[in-house]
């Protein structure tokens, strides 16, 4: 199994469109499905609650990581967490990136999560599977979300 989700698209958005839909915690929550309760600061917590039907009970929380303006911004989190009976705490989360690169026409928005390595084994490929079928509709919503909003 590998440790880490790539995913690839370019968006026929600005950069800068695209970096606001990204790092504007109200924008981000409105294509990724969560509410989230703060804006994202870097070395901060973030958090709120899942929007998307069937996980509504899920609360979402990562550290922002980076926030290097127009060009990379990751957090890390722990992966697939949505059983409410489990403390994830004590997992090593995983990084999360998104890295943007201006093309004539959009941007080029690249997504990787490493560390599933570090994921426990019981949960290592259930999060992993979960997660590359979670970040293919995401970037279809971002996609959509830079092209609608402005």
């Amino acid at each position: 199994m590998a440790d880490c989700i790539e995913k690839r698209i370019e968006l026929k958005a600005p950069i800068a469109r695209v970096w606001r839909a990204l790092t504007d915690h109200r924008e981000f929550g409105a294509w990724f499905r969560v509410n989230i309760e703060t804006p994202f600061q870097a070395g901060k917590p973030a958090h709120g609650q899942i929007t998307h039907p069937g996980y509504e009970h899920v609360r979402w929380e990562a550290v922002v990581q980076r926030m290097e303006k127009e060009r990379l911004f990751s957090f890390t989190w722990h992966p697939y967490a949505v059983d409410a009976k489990v403390n994830y705490a004590d997992e090593t989360p995983t990084l999360v990136e998104f890295k943007l690169e201006a093309l004539p026409g959009g941007t080029l928005l690249v997504l990787t999560e490493c560390g599933f390595d570090k994921v426990p084994a019981h949960r290592r490929l259930e999060a992993f599977r979960k997660n590359e079928g979670g970040w293919e509709q995401q970037m279809k919503n971002i996609e959509v979300h830079v092209a609608q909003a402005k």
